[in-house]
């Protein structure tokens, strides 16, 4: 089955079922070897004439995708299908899709160098943020006007008024701009929830790698969601006190909210508060008091832990960092990126007044952190553009950097992909100043590298 080639994507267009025993039989080694070496921006596998699929089925696809990326670094993925095979995608691979969703050909399109600078109106809405925002930007890169919506509701009534746009967007999902991780953040707070009976599972379950490469980006608070938690073993006792010594190395809180003890023993609560384990009710009674999380360190983030020196590998890669963050600033400044200078020393801000920062870390075949330090011009520009408003609202701005941050951190991982190498990256944390950060990094060495955009500085740091 060859892919027909048309505005710079190449698709192919299976029929019937995809069930694993049959999907090989849609591509032969021609077919795959001639689409590898395709000068196209995407290759998508169109869904359109497919009656059943199961991830089997689909698996054979992603395996030539890999291949793809590998050599040509094209866009890959599926397009044109209903809401309900849209969900049954997004199941099957749940947090782990590197590959893009379009809901037509026509949406996917946009997104392709041949339909650039035409200037569309595009309405935007995914219940993912993170989705919202990179789908704006691609577009926005593009030249497309994008205007984005932050509820359903909102995006069910705009897209009555036909007349205001273009094209709509909705279940789509650009696999290459990020990674959704089992947890969430809010007012740099890192949430996880639990629920039932805890026990010696829990730690397999908890991603201790991901927990302690987000103490070392600067994550000093930890609550753990315990609403739907029935009871819990002495084994999860053992790791909850364990984890709560290790998260005091850092100066760093761990509170449970919603626990109740009705079938759990009292004494089990007061070891745990023993080892500094906070309880709280409800939610809201931390993350509704600002002066709280402060105290509780989510404001604050000195580190007296983790001096390491950044190797050899690391500035190797130097390049595949700088680029993910050049270019996408580029996208939403509308400006072009030009290096002052670059070298290894201890990150330094010669003015550190109108000046915010956020930082994401990444791990796995290799391990660090990059920093991005942004001036308020620019952060601005990049709130107007993720919410479709400008504001002087900086938790808003913040919000929107941690997004801008998160998107390069997903081209990040995606380049290294490409080599060979590969990562996780944890969520990104934000800086309403910059003197919290430099406590973070405090006598960590590292490359900085001095980026200026239509005169305004900008400073990329990457270090261990």
């Amino acid at each position: 089955m060859r892919p027909v080639v048309k505005n710079g994507i190449a698709t192919f267009s299976p029929q019937g079922f995809l069930d694993g025993n049959n999907t090989n039989s849609f591509l032969g080694i021609e077919d795959v070897e001639a689409t590898i070496h395709l000068n196209v921006d995407m290759i998508l596998v169109s869904l359109k004439k497919v009656v059943f699929f199961n991830k089997n089925g689909l698996d054979t696809f992603i395996k030539l995708f890999i291949q793809i990326r590998k050599k040509n670094h094209a866009t890959v993925g599926f397009c044109d299908y209903d809401n309900k095979k849209y969900a049954a995608i997004r199941k099957f691979y749940q947090d782990d899709i590197n590959f893009s969703l379009f809901k037509t050909l026509e949406i996917a399109y946009l997104f392709s160098s041949s339909f650039k600078n035409q200037s569309k109106n595009v309405l935007i809405y995914s219940s993912d943020r993170s989705q919202r925002s990179a789908i704006a930007i691609e577009l926005h890169d593009n030249g497309h006007n994008p205007i984005v919506v932050q509820s359903q509701e909102e995006y069910d009534e705009k897209k009555e008024k036909k007349e205001t746009f273009d094209y709509a967007i909705d279940s789509t999902f650009l696999g290459q701009m990020g990674q959704k991780i089992a947890t969430r953040v809010t007012g740099n707070a890192i949430i996880y929830t639990i629920s039932m009976f805890l026990d010696i599972e829990i730690s397999d379950k908890f991603n201790i790698e991901y927990h302690s490469n987000s103490l070392n980006v600067g994550f000093r608070l930890f609550i753990f969601d315990a609403y739907k938690v029935i009871s819990m073993n002495v084994h999860a006792l053992n790791f909850f006190s364990k984890l709560a010594s290790s998260a005091a190395e850092y100066n760093a809180t761990i509170c449970f909210v919603g626990m109740k003890f009705d079938k759990t023993p009292e004494s089990f609560r007061n070891t745990l508060e023993d080892s500094g384990i906070l309880f709280y009710a409800q939610m809201d009674d931390i993350l509704g008091n600002k002066e709280l999380l402060k105290e509780l360190g989510a404001s604050s983030a000195a580190n007296v832990k983790n001096r390491r020196v950044i190797n050899k590998e690391t500035v190797l890669e130097l390049p595949k960092f700088i680029n993910a963050a050049a270019v996408t600033i580029e996208m939403m400044t509308n400006s072009k990126a030009v290096k002052e200078s670059a070298s290894v020393q201890n990150l330094v801000i010669e003015n550190r007044d109108a000046k915010v920062a956020s930082s994401i870390g990444y791990y796995g075949d290799m391990d660090g952190m990059v920093i991005l330090i942004f001036p308020i011009g620019i952060a601005k520009k990049a709130c107007e553009l993720l919410i479709g408003e400008n504001t002087d609202d900086m938790e808003l701005i913040l919000d929107s950097l941690a997004e801008l941050v998160n998107i390069v951190g997903g081209k990040i991982k995606t380049l290294l992909l490409d080599e060979g190498i590969n990562v996780n990256i944890t969520l990104p944390r934000t800086y309403h100043d910059v003197k919290s950060l430099l406590e973070v990094i405090e006598n960590r060495k590292g490359v900085q590298v001095d980026l200026s955009f239509n005169g305004d500085k900008f400073l990329f740091f990457l270090t261990r």
